[in-house]
């Protein structure tokens, strides 16, 4: 069940899955807010982080609060189910070929009960690829996804950039450059600290 989800997580265009996603949970079951941050009939919550579910929470207005974290939910779910489809697929294939190393052997033949086997001698090896995916894919995702912003009517990173390069302002343009680049900077220098904390044969200096 977790490879077909995971391929089709993988095989779906984002974009119709959010197409789809916004017909059925919004047009046809009605049990999902539709597009935008909050519900029409709300007032945005004053202005301190940009964030409304972390200025409505500051200032009280738990309605406005509800209502964010509910117009959050269909978008994430949106964006994670490509996101776990592609960690799984790389998790399994690391899992696999990491079991059929020697030291796992010894731990089996050792008589070491199979959950040991499986978090200390197989899991953490097969971590690092992950993770480097997972960095990749977390950069991605921070970084601006234009079709899903429109489709919910997000106002996002991607759609900043869109309209930027449609407009030809060229200043904006490469401050978005300039801030996705430092997003995969950081998200890189993340992955390698934690290659050093994961992998004892990778030592920090």
């Amino acid at each position: 069940m977790l490879r077909v989800l995971s391929l089709f997580g993988i095989s779906v265009p984002t974009f119709w899955l959010a197409l789809t996603a916004f017909y059925v949970l919004f047009y046809r079951l009605q049990i999902a807010p539709g597009s935008g941050r909050i519900d029409p009939g709300l007032t945005p919550p004053p202005h301190v982080t940009g964030l409304y579910t972390l200025d409505a929470a500051l200032a009280g207005q738990w309605d406005v609060f509800s209502s964010a974290v509910g117009h959050l939910v269909t978008p994430a779910l949106v964006l994670a189910l490509y996101t776990i489809g592609l960690l799984t697929r790389f998790t399994r294939s690391a899992v696999l070929e990491v079991l059929g190393q020697d030291h796992v052997r010894a731990g089996r033949a050792k008589g070491l009960p199979p959950r040991v086997i499986l978090f200390r001698y197989v899991l953490r090896p097969a971590l690092v690829p992950v993770i480097t995916v997972a960095g990749l894919a977390f950069g991605s995702l921070l970084s601006g996804t234009v079709l899903v912003e429109a489709i919910f009517a997000w106002p996002g990173v991607g759609q900043y950039a869109y309209k930027s390069a449609t407009t030809l302002d060229l200043p904006a343009v490469m401050g978005v450059g300039l801030v996705v680049g430092g997003v995969y900077l950081v998200i890189n220098l993340i992955v390698d600290v934690l290659y050093g904390v994961i992998d004892p044969r990778v030592r920090l200096s």
